[in-house]
């Protein structure tokens, strides 16, 4: 279920509701009149989301390579690399 708060409860109680992310490490909600305005996360949260957005864009690209067929064979990689650090 979703966390909803007004704007007010974050100026007025922002310890509160700081650790009512760090505890629940689900978004909150912050509505001004009424409205949803903002949404605020744990860092830890945000970090987290950052590194699999991350993955998922690498595997994406990965995915993309192996679909034009711009990929080699392990072994020949392999050489190339150990070749390359010689």
């Amino acid at each position: 279920m979703k966390i909803i708060i007004p704007s007010s409860d974050l100026r007025n109680k922002y310890n509160e509701v700081s650790k009512l992310t760090l505890e629940e490490q689900k978004p909150v909600y912050i509505t001004v009149n009424g409205r949803g305005d903002t949404v605020l996360i744990n860092q830890t949260v945000y970090e987290k989301q950052l590194a699999e957005l991350e993955l998922l864009r690498l595997l994406s690209e990965a995915e993309d390579s192996i679909t034009k067929g711009d990929v080699i064979d392990a072994k020949k990689a392999f050489e190339k690399i150990r070749k390359e650090l010689k």
